[in-house]
């Protein structure tokens, strides 16, 4: 419990054994979370504070982030199959945009470890995903161990199965996030893939939990998702324009984040005091037909209490911008991204052109 702020918190450590490894790395570590500390997105787990407290023999960095009362995408699953449910198919669709949403930051972040159990769903239906610095800390510090108030669950038998083949080969890219995306895509919409006990889930056991799903849509996006040459995986970006999730925002939505964006500039009741002024049976908007008789939209027909919380989830990040609707993608650290070295190994010798957007919607 944080005392000086009043709300829970999760403490985290990362333990040096060798205070020289440490010493060595100290600006590095120091550069790395404050980095860490600048990132303001609404899908990740916020990191507050860190310090260093460093021994005669050993040394640690202690951090403390935000902690998740709601529980893990893997608790909220299991509530849901004990209680006898099957999954809301418009949840699954806006969690996966949600998730979808860390590889559209700018750069987008290569989370590394991503798991039922390191995403979270709140009260609201706004998902957040935990552990953004675990990949961090296993490459830029291999001899450091890392530990948390909550469980380990990278070792655990029952998520080797979240990890791409080529995992730990030293291949750092964007693909293994999205095998561990189709894994958990799958694992919210079956609610569970069955494992032997405690073993490891077998690939069989995906296969079949794959082709249980009803929806062929369903069936080939989560399927794309886990295909075993990383090359062939889609990006996010495809993913996000894939049939199943791909939807044209209602101009309501639009509005909405037209709103939130320019708060600054309106009163603070602003929608309470305009609702307040309207003549409940006036009409605002009309549908005239020629052969049949036409369609009134009335005031009345808006509950300025469902345009309110509308307007806050908008605001909280429920319902964001598909990437071709949003013109500026959120800004994250660059360390959260490829290294620099790696970085220098993906440029081409000559810069590629943007490709912008030229078809039409027709339905």
């Amino acid at each position: 419990m944080d005392t000086e702020e009043g709300v829970e918190v999760v403490w985290n450590e990362v333990l040096f054994s060798d205070k020289k490894v440490f010493k060595a790395q100290e600006e590095k570590i120091k550069e790395m979370f404050e980095n860490l500390m600048q990132v303001e997105h609404p899908n990740i787990v916020k990191f507050h504070k860190y310090w260093l407290d460093t021994k005669e023999t050993e040394a640690r960095v202690i951090f403390i982030t935000e902690y998740m009362s709601s529980g893990s995408l893997k608790q909220f699953l299991k509530k849901t199959k004990k209680n006898h449910k099957t999954m809301n198919v418009k949840a699954w669709k806006r969690w996966c945009t949600q998730i979808l949403y860390l590889h559209s930051c700018d750069p987008p972040i290569i989370h590394g470890n991503l798991t039922c159990d390191t995403i979270f769903i709140q009260h609201n239906g706004l998902i957040k995903i935990g552990s953004v610095w675990h990949r961090l800390f296993v490459n830029v510090f291999p001899d450091a161990s890392v530990h948390s108030k909550e469980r380990q669950h990278r070792d655990e038998q029952r998520n080797l199965h979240f990890f791409a083949p080529e995992y730990g080969a030293g291949e750092d890219d964007y693909s293994i996030d999205i095998f561990s995306f189709g894994i958990c895509t799958l694992e919210m919409a079956v609610l569970e893939i069955q494992a032997n006990g405690d073993a490891a889930v077998s690939k069989e056991a995906i296969v079949n939990a794959g082709q249980s799903l009803e929806d062929p849509l369903m069936r080939e996006f989560t399927q794309s998702c886990l295909r075993h040459d990383a090359k062939l995986r889609p990006t996010a970006h495809d993913l996000l324009f894939h049939r199943v999730l791909f939807e044209v925002h209602s101009l309501k939505l639009l509005a909405a984040h037209c709103l939130n964006n320019n708060q600054y500039m309106l009163p603070e009741n602003c929608v309470e005091e305009k609702t307040k002024s309207f003549d409940p049976n006036a009409v605002m908007a009309e549908i005239r037909h020629d052969d049949r008789p036409g369609v009134q939209l009335k005031y009345s027909h808006v509950s300025p209490l469902e345009l309110d919380k509308f307007l806050e989830d908008v605001k909280n990040g429920i319902y964001p911008l598909m990437n071709f609707a949003t013109s500026r993608p959120h800004p994250v650290p660059r360390a959260l991204s490829l290294s620099q070295e790696q970085v220098e190994t993906v440029k081409t010798p000559t810069p590629e052109p943007q490709e912008t957007e030229t078809r039409k919607v027709r339905q």
